[in-house]
């Protein structure tokens, strides 16, 4: 309910009411705006980190499959069959917070379980086998890059749109209804002002003695 209508108090509690509302607005508009102020450099970092990330994973995706062509050329599909590791590969992913935001900041890529022994048939299984290694931790480094922008992003924008809810209606209402009230109350304490004084005289008016 905005703040023209019967939510508002009469008199002068309806006063008190406004004040408090409209400092309330606008100590959260300056919680937003300091959010924003942290939360846009931040963004920018990232957004830096993250196109250089998309070359290193697309440089990385390049190589691998350049490695697994010549391993194919030399040894056939059997070769790289035989030369895959019996290890699972596992994300461990770290996270901060920030004004509120919870987003990804760093990937760790590991391998879990025995090492099995590989026959490597040709000279370009062992590099390929690096070049792919090399492009799971880009793409695993990339990925939570991008999900720390996404989030950032989603928050920024929510942000916004809070702001421009405060600056275009709650501000403006809540500023424009406490104008009015103060101009009543001014008037009706004028009024009063008058009918006192006005009562006063009648009352003190003094009667003529007799002869």
């Amino acid at each position: 309910m905005t703040p023209g209508h019967r939510s508002v108090p009469p008199g002068r509690a309806g006063r008190v009411w406004l004040r408090r509302r409209l400092r309330t607005a606008r100590r959260g508009r300056e919680q937003m705006d300091r959010r924003l102020r942290i939360l846009l450099p931040l963004r920018r970092g990232l957004v830096a980190v993250v196109d250089q990330q998309r070359h290193d994973w697309s440089v990385a995706c390049e190589e691998a499959a350049t490695w697994l062509r010549r391993a194919a050329v030399l040894g056939g599909e059997d070769a790289l069959d035989l030369a895959r590791s019996g290890q699972r590969v596992e994300v461990e992913v770290a996270w901060v917070s920030s004004m509120g935001v919870t987003f990804p900041v760093e990937a760790r890529v590991g391998r879990t379980g025995p090492e099995v022994e590989r026959l490597w048939g040709n000279p370009a299984l062992a590099p390929a086998a690096a070049a792919a290694w090399r492009m799971t931790q880009a793409a695993a480094a990339l990925a939570v890059t991008e999900e720390a922008l996404r989030r950032l992003d989603a928050e920024i924008t929510l942000t916004r749109r809070r702001l421009r809810v405060l600056d275009q209606r709650w501000l403006p209402q809540l500023t424009g209804a406490l104008t009015d009230l103060e101009l009543v109350l001014e008037q009706t304490e004028l009024e009063d002002g008058i009918r006192l004084r006005h009562g006063g005289a009648t009352g003190t008016r003094r009667t003529p003695s007799g002869p």
